[in-house]
């Protein structure tokens, strides 16, 4: 089959179409034909190599972390799925490479693709709804007439949080340009900052929860934001010692996690308020249930740009470079 494949870390140019053999199935596991794969700052952060102390991969490595396909075949052991099936998953952290013709992933990290999309529209989906999902649902359990501030809502996570936010009853603000307003207002945001005009942290006050997709100065100035007991969920922001836990890491490296997260946690006990980094996680029952808000129309993709298999480099680029006006970009099998 072929694949997109990077040889060693940190070659931002070293990625590359070739073949290499179809994965093995094991009992439990889907073969999924891919049709669509989309492009997530996670591949760049692999790719060079950010994450190789706590995800220790095998190299050459196909990247790619979410998808929508058609099932091929399917081990003995499943029970979910059958061949034909059209599903969309994010599959588990330690079995990515959905830039290629076929993956195979476990049951239970797939899901039914939504009925009302096409390939391209799911496939630019599992990764950062499941990243709303275990950040304002699992970890913040926003209630309706809460405050929720994200930040970037015209990016691919946040164009999907705003409208989850929305869906759970929230008040909800966002920073984007201005071009972006009526883009972020369509998806649910209540309030628009424009970060290059306004300072948030002097707008914006009493939030209960802050969803963080930029880190750095815009993480620590969100402290600033939430009333006592709120909470920052970042995705960028520095990790904690839960993450390393979650990952299996040693001990060693749970205290580098802790020690790397410190300044922060500690100016946000300072604050009365709480800071917790998140990796998302593969789960296809979660899946499932954004399915049901998709389908219902509480949550529509925003696809910016559709490249070819044979561009996955030029998608790659496209994306890190900043070129994408809002939403996804998606490489299409076919």
């Amino acid at each position: 089959m072929k694949a997109f494949m990077i040889e060693r870390y940190g070659d931002k140019d070293g990625g590359r179409l070739t073949e290499t053999p179809a994965p093995q199935l094991g009992a439990d596991d889907v073969l999924v034909r891919v049709r669509a794969a989309s492009v997530n700052p996670l591949d760049f952060k692999i790719r060079d190599g950010g994450f190789k102390a706590v995800l220790p991969y095998r190299l050459p490595l196909v990247l790619g972390n979410d998808l929508a396909g058609v099932v091929a075949e399917v081990g003995p052991d499943v029970t979910r799925f059958a061949v034909g099936d059209e599903v969309y998953a994010r599959p588990d952290k330690a079995r990515i490479g959905t830039f290629a013709e076929l993956i195979a992933v476990h049951q239970n990290d797939l899901a039914p693709k939504p009925a009302g999309l096409t390939m391209v529209e799911a496939a630019s989906l599992p990764l950062v709804a499941l990243t709303s999902w275990q950040a304002l649902v699992e970890r913040a359990q926003v209630q309706p007439g809460q405050k929720v501030l994200i930040h970037g809502g015209s990016g691919g996570v946040g164009t999907v949080a705003l409208q989850l936010a929305r869906q759970l009853g929230a008040h909800v603000a966002t920073t984007v340009s201005a071009a972006k307003a009526d883009l972020v207002r369509e998806l649910g945001a209540d309030v628009v900052v424009d970060y290059r005009t306004q300072d948030f942290e002097e707008v914006l006050d009493g939030y209960d929860v802050v969803l963080d997709t930029l880190g750095g100065e815009t993480l620590e100035k969100s402290l600033g934001v939430l009333k006592p007991g709120g909470k920052v969920i970042s995705i960028a922001g520095p990790p904690d010692a839960d993450f390393a836990r979650e990952l299996g890491a040693n001990p060693v490296l749970r205290q580098a996690m802790n020690a790397l997260s410190w300044k922060t946690r500690r100016h946000a006990k300072r604050q009365g308020v709480t800071y917790s980094f998140l990796f998302m996680k593969a789960d296809g029952d979660q899946l499932r249930e954004l399915t049901r808000l998709i389908d219902a129309g509480g949550i529509r993709p925003v696809v910016d740009r559709v490249f070819p298999f044979n561009q996955t480099r030029e998608a790659m680029e496209y994306t890190e470079k900043g070129r994408a006006k809002a939403g996804k970009v998606v490489v299409a099998m076919e």
